[in-house]
């Protein structure tokens, strides 16, 4: 995976989910950590929410399959500085362990315009409405 110092600036919601992507495919953590506002809530697993630091471990996780994510996104909604993302997104190979990894999902994401025009996750929930 390469490692790039910095992300395109997405003024456009509907361009986040790519942003993500490449910030997710690059490998570093720091880099992905630039597409959350601070305070930002992340659901890595259904029902499970989780913030600060303990959002960084979770994204470090995934980041630890060394695989690329893929997405597709469906639905896009704008209310002023407010974006609802609905993504569809896809993890496929082999772990460095030697595991098949298939994880597939439709997410829920909440992004908000920064003073910048930046639009960043405030609420990053890949599985959407799954879980409990």
């Amino acid at each position: 995976m390469t490692h790039p110092t910095s992300l395109p600036v997405s003024t456009d919601p509907a361009q986040h989910p790519a942003v993500f992507a490449a910030a997710f495919n690059s490998g570093d953590p720091a880099l992905l950590a630039q597409v959350y506002e601070p305070g930002a809530v992340f659901v890595p697993s259904p029902g499970s929410a989780v913030a600060g630091a303990e959002l960084h471990r979770a994204n470090a996780e995934f980041l630890a399959l060394g695989l690329p994510i893929t997405v597709r996104p469906r639905h896009t909604y704008v209310a002023d500085d407010i974006a609802l993302l609905i993504v569809d997104w896809e993890i496929t190979g082999t772990a460095p362990d030697g595991t098949t990894v298939h994880l597939t999902g439709t997410a829920t994401d909440v992004a908000r315009r920064d003073a910048s025009g930046r639009w960043r996750y405030v609420i990053d929930n890949p599985f959407g409405t799954a879980g409990p």
